[in-house]
């Protein structure tokens, strides 16, 4: 009889206790495992609430509606002391319990009359800890930045070899204004238009006034790989460009009409991390007749590494120029393959010299391809030098049956150029392995993750400043930096501005590299596989810093209490000693900040005249590990120059060979978990307004909504600043806007500079992993984009240019 009276009301009980019991097991389970590690007590007692209440569900007793709600309410307090009123800290403390909770509420007419308890009490108190949980989702802090300190500059020995080319005048200065005629506006990179049509009053009203479509979409060979990254110029009446592919293009300023396309026929096989071609150069020919061919042209490198000049009104390869316009950048590198060596980023012209860096793919083997930066004449496309690390003695091209010496720190990035100085600013990388060092030699210790300044004429060393000592982290340098007249105490004083990875700015004398604020040489985590090697200070700059304080357990994030525990349980698993702790092999180590930044090539954009430096910045760890030999080589891990290179991805996930070291290494980049969200909690991102004086913050917020993310790659469409991760930098303008995309959203926004408000979006067809740029066409001012995607930041591929102006 007893069987027969069972109806919706009692399944509805016996189900909700199989779900409680589905989350009290592991909860309790991993919670005495969290226990055992030295973490907190809470998920074991929670779990052990959760299956004393599923205990009384199953036998119908109103006692299990009790103990969730003690259970519940032990939670809340728990949460609210341990994060506050952060409501995205709280989604996983409380968001599935509440949800239970109603659940619990919903099953108490079925249990009535079982049990003794007053059900109107029982409603009562459900109802005051459930407005108590919903009250800890309510608000969002925002963090503030404690500013850390530090810095240090070695000057290097001079080369002694004299200059192969005679020395060109200094040529005019670089205008931002009507034109954007260089990857940072000028090659001195502050991102600053002078345009003032576009305000916060009226960017509401910004249209759309043209789009382009250059029609460079991933073959299938190349599906997966494509970031293009791409800055355009403006010249004239004209916008310079190129593709993924490396694909050049001029389109109408005013229009967005094609007006002349080269194709240099890149194979896909030359693709390294990615299909990137981040900008181009452009250059006048001193004393060229206008009508002359190539009078003016454009420069630019390919992925399979050759530097192309066209001339910039009709695309036509410069015959002057290298061989029918191009310069083989292999000649000297010795062995490599394609995807190995390319070029990624735009020459820097100073002094009619076009320098040149290279991408050299990272974390292959310790015998790589050269990290040379040479610079060509950018009328012949002769070698005027060559900065060979390996080589200080020589500033010319290797001795036949020599090549420039391998394995040395890289510039993939854009270099910044003073032409009154003459000088060029290398931001270099580390040595191609990554993440070992005892195998480097002294030159590649005092040079990696240095900015170096070159004379641009010579290749001689004026100075170098290091902003990681012996870096075993991939904190190579990869913002441009930027050239300013700092508001010194004693009056403007010729300066440069250096983001970093791992957070810091620094404000160096452009003449000297002496930095301007104080340098503090603090101590830093010692031990893991090289504890002879690693050195046990850092330069940590007194100016400012985008990193945040150590990570905590209770900085573990997830969508539910189940993913949370499990990043709890991988934090309390790992190797985590703060900021530069050293790479281990017999656990995970955690790096923090990742090597994604902090800054990275999106760069800072600074406003002299508001006196604001503005920087959008990561905020992620990596979860590492250091794989020794033989567990690499039975996974099958090798080099790019082996056949069998990347047939699929392996066991080890994203992971380098690292050959000719003692280890490979396996980077989980941003921490992800299996859910695909990070286990780190939100912000991921932010973007920040710094005073350029004193290097505090003005304010500060996460940057980026979660509308396109979500767990499984799921959006979850909410329009709230969660912060996400982001590539790419800004602009401002003397109307008092930023203008930026970067995030993983798809948007590009509109800043007010004063307040940190967003006053404008617009979705994007791809992702907005590119810097903007600012110009005048025809008597309006444009804000251009060109929102290609990115595999790696996992948003979608797109071929447009997209051209924003205020109705006519």
């Amino acid at each position: 009889m007893e069987r027969a009276n069972r109806g919706f009301g009692y399944w509805a009980v016996m189900a909700l206790a199989a779900v409680v019991v589905l989350f009290g097991l592991p909860i309790l389970v991993g919670g005495v495992w969290l226990i055992a590690l030295g973490g907190s007590w809470y998920y074991a007692l929670a779990g052990l609430g959760l299956l004393v209440s599923a205990w009384f569900l199953f036998r119908r007793s109103m006692l299990g509606v009790g103990v969730y709600l003690l259970t519940f309410a032990g939670t809340v307090i728990w949460a609210l002391w341990e994060r506050g009123l952060d409501g995205w800290a709280q989604v996983p403390r409380l968001v599935a319990p509440t949800v239970i909770l109603i659940l619990v509420l919903l099953v108490i007419p079925a249990l009535r009359g079982r049990s003794g308890f007053g059900s109107a009490a029982v409603v009562a108190a459900s109802v005051g800890v459930l407005a108590l949980g919903a009250s800890g989702l309510g608000l969002t802090s925002l963090r503030q930045s404690p500013l850390l300190a530090q810095e240090a500059a070695v000057l290097a020995e001079p080369a002694t070899q004299e200059p192969s080319i005679a020395p060109r005048p200094v040529a005019e200065p670089l205008v931002v204004g009507a034109d954007w005629p260089a990857y940072g506006g000028t090659y001195e990179a502050a991102r600053y238009s002078p345009l003032d049509q576009i305000t916060p009053d009226n960017v509401g009203q910004l249209e759309r006034a043209w789009e382009f479509n250059t029609g460079d979409l991933p073959s299938e060979a190349a599906e997966g790989k494509y970031s293009p990254e791409n800055t355009p110029l403006k010249v004239g009446d004209s916008l310079l460009m190129c593709t993924a592919m490396g694909i050049g293009l001029a389109i109408d300023a005013a229009t967005g009409g094609e007006e002349w396309r080269f194709d240099p026929g890149v194979s896909a096989d030359a693709i390294p991390y990615g299909a990137t071609c981040r900008g181009v150069a452009y250059y006048e020919v001193p004393g060229a007749a206008a009508d002359e061919a190539c009078a003016t042209r454009m420069l630019w490198g390919t992925l399979d590494a050759r530097l192309l000049a066209v001339d910039a009104r009709t695309g036509q390869p410069c015959a002057d120029f290298g061989t029918n316009g191009q310069v083989n950048l292999e000649e000297g590198i010795g062995d490599t393959v394609p995807g190995w060596y390319a070029v990624t980023s735009a020459p820097t012209i100073v002094r009619g010299i076009a320098v040149m860096g290279a991408q050299v793919k990272d974390g292959q083997a310790e015998d790589a391809p050269s990290g040379v930066v040479r610079g060509y004449d950018a009328v012949t496309g002769e070698l005027a030098w060559a900065w060979d690390l390996g080589n200080p003695g020589n500033r010319g091209a290797p001795a036949e049956g020599e090549v420039y010496t391998r394995g040395t720190p890289n510039m993939w990035t854009t270099a910044a150029a003073d032409e009154e100085l003459g000088l060029v600013y290398l931001p270099l990388g580390n040595s191609s392995v990554d993440y070992y060092g005892s195998n480097r030699s002294a030159l590649e210790n005092d040079y990696a993750t240095s900015l170096v300044a070159v004379d641009a004429t010579s290749g001689e060393d004026v100075w170098h400043f290091q902003t990681v000592y012996r870096d075993v982290w991939d904190y190579d340098l990869g913002s441009q930096p930027t050239l300013i007249d700092f508001p010194a105490a004693d009056g403007p004083r010729p300066a440069l501005v250096l983001a970093s990875k791992q957070g810091d700015i620094y404000v160096l004398d452009r003449a000297t590299g002496e930095s301007l604020f104080e340098v503090e040489e603090r101590e830093v985590p010692q031990g893991g596989v090289e504890p002879e090697y690693l050195s046990p200070t850092q330069p940590f700059s007194a100016y400012h810093s985008l990193a945040f304080p150590d990570l905590t357990e209770a900085d573990m994030w997830g969508m539910t209490p189940l993913d949370q525990l499990w990043c709890r349980i991988q934090f309390r698993q790992s190797s985590y000693q703060g900021m530069y702790t050293p790479p281990t092999t017999d656990q995970h180590w955690i790096q923090y900040p990742g090597y994604n930044g902090g800054n990275d090539w999106g760069s800072i954009a600074i406003d002299v005249e508001r006196g604001l430096i503005i920087a959008n910045y990561n905020d992620t760890p990596n979860h590492n590990r250091l794989v020794p030999r033989e567990e690499a080589d039975a996974a099958g891990l090798v080099p790019i120059t082996d056949p069998r290179a990347g047939q699929g991805e392996g066991p080890l996930g994203e992971a380098g060979p690292q050959t000719g070291a003692p280890f490979a290494i396996d980077v989980n980049a941003g921490w992800r978990m299996f859910t695909g969200l990070l286990c780190k909690q939100p912000p991921y991102g932010g973007i920040r307004a710094i005073d350029l004086a004193t290097g505090e913050a003005v304010w500060d917020r996460p940057f980026g909504t979660a509308r396109r993310n979500g767990p499984f790659g799921i959006p979850s469409m909410l329009p709230l600043d969660i912060g996400t991760p982001n590539n790419g930098g800004p602009v401002v303008t003397a109307g008092g806007l930023i203008f930026v995309a970067a995030t993983t959203d798809n948007l590009i926004h509109a800043i007010n500079i004063e307040t940190g408000e967003t006053v404008w979006t617009d979705t994007l067809p791809g992702g907005g992993q590119a810097n903007p740029i600012v110009y005048q066409a025809d008597g309006r001012q444009f804000v251009v984009i060109a929102p290609g995607g990115h595999h790696f930041m996992e948003t979608p591929v797109s071929d447009a240019v997209i051209a924003y102006a205020l109705p006519e």
